[in-house]
């Protein structure tokens, strides 16, 4: 086994939308279908289990005090994943089982927070089957807002993977330099983005972040089409009635440490995507460019960030 390689599948599915149990089996059989074809990371898009808030777009989600849109929020949230009940451990003993690290995009609704506002969340685990972080979108894009919760840094970290060292971000979260700096800045040489699903939003910025990195690029994208929502989903018939054939058409690519594409953007395939990346290409373009270490200037400009879990109360007991 050469450590210098590292073999990834990128997950280019849809889930069964708004339902946890049902994508989570879904998680289950692509994570052994990757490890059958050698896969040693395995990601999944944006919020995959249980799905992205694809209504917001197609019907009047800023409606205030609407009961419709309240109804399809409940729905939404009550199959959102809380980590510290255990949604998570059937996937983690399969990450211990396969030896497979796995980044995963969920919809959390976490109880150090109440439990019941929901947060875009990227979870790494490691091939011990541990959660090694859990990173809470630091910011949702426009209508995301409606329904997801400002996250905070303490998910900003990086994680050792043979050669290699991999940290993640959420999609738009991508465009936010000093996020991406943190990573840079804690050593990371495989970057993971994440999208809900379309190439308009993977086909600049995947080489634009290795350009500037000098790192892997992995961006990993679903698909949603109409026939991706359940029957049982509340309000089906107004969600549908603007919703087109095809709302995420996927886009998931690779690009090298050099920028150049090794895969180039996938439109409308569902599937497993299997590259083997090779570390000695990061050393290769580090030689005239590396923007945290011979090419930064610390004592002119430093980033400071803030890790600490943010929490509406602090307990003290006597």
């Amino acid at each position: 086994m050469n450590p210098n390689q590292l073999t990834i599948a990128l997950v280019q599915i849809p889930s069964v939308w708004a339902n946890k149990s049902a994508t989570l089996q879904l998680a289950k059989d692509r994570i052994n279908e990757a490890a059958e074809k050698g896969a040693e990371l395995v990601i999944f898009g944006e919020g995959f289990l249980p799905g992205y808030p694809w209504w917001l777009s197609v019907t009047h989600a800023s409606a205030w005090d609407d009961k419709v849109q309240k109804e399809i929020f409940a729905h939404y949230a009550s199959q959102a994943i809380q980590i510290e009940k255990g949604d998570l451990k059937e996937i983690q003993q399969l990450a211990k089982e396969k030896s497979i690290a796995i980044y995963l995009g969920i919809i959390e609704r976490p109880t150090d927070r109440g439990g019941h506002s929901l947060y875009c969340t990227l979870v790494y685990i490691d091939p011990k089957g541990e959660i090694q972080s859990v990173h809470r979108k630091l910011q949702p894009t426009y209508d995301e807002r409606l329904v997801w919760s400002p996250g905070d840094g303490n998910g900003l970290r990086v994680h050792p993977l043979k050669a290699f060292t991999v940290g993640g971000l959420n999609c738009w979260e991508n465009w936010m330099p000093l996020a991406r700096t943190a990573l840079y800045g804690l050593g990371e040489n495989l970057h993971v983005a994440v999208w809900p699903g379309s190439v308009r939003n993977t086909e600049l910025i995947t080489r634009m972040i290795a350009q500037e990195s000098r790192s892997f690029v992995i961006s990993v994208s679903s698909l949603m089409r109409k026939t991706d929502f359940p029957s049982d989903t509340p309000h089906l018939e107004y969600i549908l009635e603007n919703f087109p054939e095809i709302i995420g058409d996927g886009g998931s690519c690779i690009a090298g440490p050099d920028g150049k594409w090794i895969l180039e953007p996938i439109a409308d395939k569902e599937g497993i995507l299997i590259e083997t990346l090779n570390f000695n290409r990061v050393l290769e373009e580090r030689q005239n460019f590396d923007p945290v270490g011979h090419y930064s200037r610390p004592d002119v400009l430093q980033l400071q960030v803030n890790r600490e879990r943010q929490n509406s109360i602090k307990l003290k007991d006597s």
